[in-house]
């Protein structure tokens, strides 16, 4: 199982960037959840967004909600993070990571329930 996690960069506060992330190597049929979770400098991997197998279960960290939304694509194996209204809180590495075996309306917010994770992509927003 591989995911591969794109689109991060450096924006000044206030735009948007939209994260997208493949995984591959799981068969399409099996339920699993998607999540992006982030990194920033120094401190402790947190909880970004998550979104169930169906699509009908999404769930968001305080400090996003509102200006991320997360999707996924019609073939089940992508996972978007549309980012907007940055600010420099949100500059991190972005993980993306996947949780196979889920039921399809669960999409859990805890790091421990995800057992394959991308590689990383990294956020700045910086004037």
């Amino acid at each position: 199982v591989q995911l591969q996690a794109s689109g991060g960069g450096l924006v000044p506060p206030g735009n948007s960037l939209r994260l997208s992330c493949a995984l591959s190597g799981v068969n399409n049929l099996d339920y699993h959840a998607l999540a992006w979770f982030r990194q920033p400098p120094g401190k402790e991997r947190e909880f970004v967004a998550a979104v169930s197998w169906s699509g009908g279960t999404k769930n968001y960290a305080d400090s996003v909600k509102g200006r991320f939304f997360i999707s996924r694509g019609n073939a089940k194996n992508t996972v978007y993070l549309e980012m907007r209204d940055l600010k420099p809180e949100d500059t991190a590495v972005d993980y993306c990571a996947a949780d196979p075996g889920a039921q399809p309306v669960v999409a859990d917010e805890e790091s421990a329930g995800y057992e394959y994770w991308g590689q990383g992509t990294l956020v700045t927003v910086s004037s």
